[in-house]
C-alpha cells in the first residue's frame, strides 16, 4: 500500500485514497522497510500533532531541527529563534516581496507562457529567505542545491539504494552548509548586519545563546521549509484557480476574498501532506494499538479533507468559514513561518490575478510531483496566459 501511496499517480491526487482510508482503516500499519503507522482522520491527526506528552517529536531526522525536539529544549530553542524571526521582521519584508514579485512577472509576462515553478513560485520565496538570512544574491544557486538535497531526505524511509543516495546527498549539503554558515557567522562577528543571521547569533534567553549546530539546524529548516511551503502554496493555488474558474473570477471581482482563498488552498491542497511523530507509550486508536517507539505519520492532507469536520470537503470554496485546517500543524510546533508564507502568497496571488489573464495549463501531460514524498504540488507547471494589457476588455 505504501508503494501505491507514494506513486506519482496517487501523489497527484491522494484524496480519494484518503477518503477510503478514513472510512475503512483510519489507522493503518505500513510493513517494513517503512514500518510505520498512518493516521487519516482529523481528530486523531490533530491529537497526534498537539499532544507532545503522548507523541514525541523525536523522529529519525537531522539533529537540531527544533520541529523535531521536545520540551523543554524545544521551548528554549523556539524562544531564542522567535527573538529573531519576529512579526515585525516579517511585516518589514512586504515592500521587498512586492518588488521581487513584480520583477519576476515583468520578466515572464511578455512571453505569454512560463513555467510558474521555475520562473516565479520557486525564486520568489528563495530570494526572500536568502535576503532575510543575509546571503549574497550570487549564492542563490547554492541555496537551490541545498534545498534539493535536504528535500530528498523523505526518501530515506523507503530503504535500498534510493534511501542511501538521499542520505548521502543530505550529508554532503549539510557539510557545505555548516562551513558556509561558520564563515557567515565569523563575518557577522566583525561586521554585524541588519539580517536574520546577525539576530540569531545575538539572541539570548536566561544567559543562553544558540550554538553553531542549533543555528545550522534552523538554517537548514529555513532553506527548505521557508521556500518549499510558499512554493507549494502558490503552485497549488494556481491549480485550484485553473480548475475552478468561477472561484477565480469571484476572486478577481472581490480581492477581499484573497485571505480566505489562501486558507482554502492550504486546506484543499496542503503543501505539507504529513508530519512525523513517535508515541512514548502504546497508543490505542480506532481499535488498533500503535506500539511505543514506532514511527507515526499524521496525514495532514487527509485530515483537511475529513467530511466530519469540513462540510462538502471535496469542494474548493474560497468563502469557507470556519476553516480550522491543520496545514501549518497544531500546538507547540505550529509553523513559525506561517505568517511569512501567507504574506508571500497574498502578494504573489494578487499580482498574478492582476497581471495574468485567462491563464490555463500549457501542457496536457500530468504534472510531475515535487521531489519529496511529504509535500504536495507540481515540480513544474507550464501555464499560458494573456497579460492585463492584452486581455479582452471587461474580463
Amino acid at each position: 500500500m505504501v508503494q501505491n501511496m507514494f506513486s506519482d499517480e496517487i501523489r497527484r491526487n491522494p484524496f480519494p485514497v484518503y477518503q477510503t482510508m478514513r472510512k475503512l482503516s483510519p489507522v493503518f500499519h505500513v510493513p517494513p522497510p517503512f514500518d510505520g503507522w498512518m493516521i487519516f482522520d482529523y481528530q486523531s491527526v490533530k491529537w497526534a500533532l498537539n499532544d507532545h506528552e503522548t507523541f514525541s517529536s523525536r523522529v529519525p531526522a537531522p539533529p537540531n531541527w527544533f520541529i523535531f525536539i521536545d520540551p523543554p529544549n524545544h521551548t528554549k530553542l523556539r524562544g531564542l529563534i522567535s527573538q529573531a524571526f519576529t512579526p515585525r521582521m516579517v511585516a518589514n519584508l512586504e515592500p521587498r516581496i512586492r518588488e521581487i514579485s513584480r520583477q519576476l512577472l515583468d520578466r515572464a509576462a511578455p512571453h505569454g507562457e512560463m513555467d510558474l515553478v521555475a520562473e516565479y513560485s520557486t525564486p520568489l520565496p528563495m530570494m526572500v529567505i536568502s535576503e532575510m538570512i543575509g546571503m549574497p544574491p550570487d549564492d542563490l544557486p547554492l541555496f537551490q542545491r541545498w534545498s534539493d538535497g535536504v528535500l530528498r531526505l523523505s526518501y530515506t524511509r523507503s530503504g535500498g539504494p534510493e534511501a542511501a543516495a538521499a542520505l548521502q546527498a543530505f550529508m554532503e549539503v549539510a557539510g557545505e552548509m555548516s562551513q558556509y554558515l561558520a564563515e557567515m557567522i565569523r563575518r557577522r562577528g566583525v561586521e554585524p548586519k541588519d539580517d536574520l543571521l546577525t539576530q540569531l547569533v545575538a539572541a539570548e534567553v536566561n544567559g543562553e545563546r544558540l550554538t553553531h549546530d542549533e543555528i545550522l539546524g534552523f538554517f537548514q529548516l529555513l532553506v527548505v521549509a521557508g521556500q518549499e511551503t510558499t512554493t507549494g502554496l502558490l503552485n497549488n493555488a494556481m491549480l485550484c484557480l485553473i480548475e475552478n474558474p468561477r472561484e477565480r473570477e469571484a476572486l478577481r471581482e472581490d480581492p477581499g476574498l484573497l485571505p480566505s482563498a489562501i486558507e482554502e488552498v492550504l486546506r484543499y491542497r496542503s503543501p505539507l501532506q504529513w508530519m512525523m511523530r513517535t508515541p512514548r507509550r502504546d497508543v490505542e486508536l480506532h481499535g488498533k494499538v500503535i506500539p511505543a517507539g514506532k514511527l507515526v505519520l499524521p496525514m495532514i492532507g487527509s485530515a483537511n479533507h475529513d467530511e466530519t469536520q469540513f462540510e462538502d470537503a471535496e469542494r474548493f470554496d474560497i468563502r469557507r468559514e470556519p476553516n480550522p485546517h491543520v496545514a501549518f500543524g497544531h500546538g507547540i510546533h505550529f509553523c513559525l513561518g506561517a505568517p511569512l508564507s501567507r504574506l508571500e502568497a497574498r502578494i504573489g496571488l494578487a499580482d498574478i490575478l492582476q497581471r495574468l489573464k485567462h491563464f490555463e495549463l500549457a501542457s496536457d501531460q500530468p504534472w510531475q510531483p515535487r521531489p519529496a514524498l511529504h509535500v504536495y504540488g507540481p515540480a513544474s507547471l507550464p501555464i499560458r496566459f494573456e497579460t492585463a494589457g492584452r486581455a479582452r476588455a471587461g474580463v
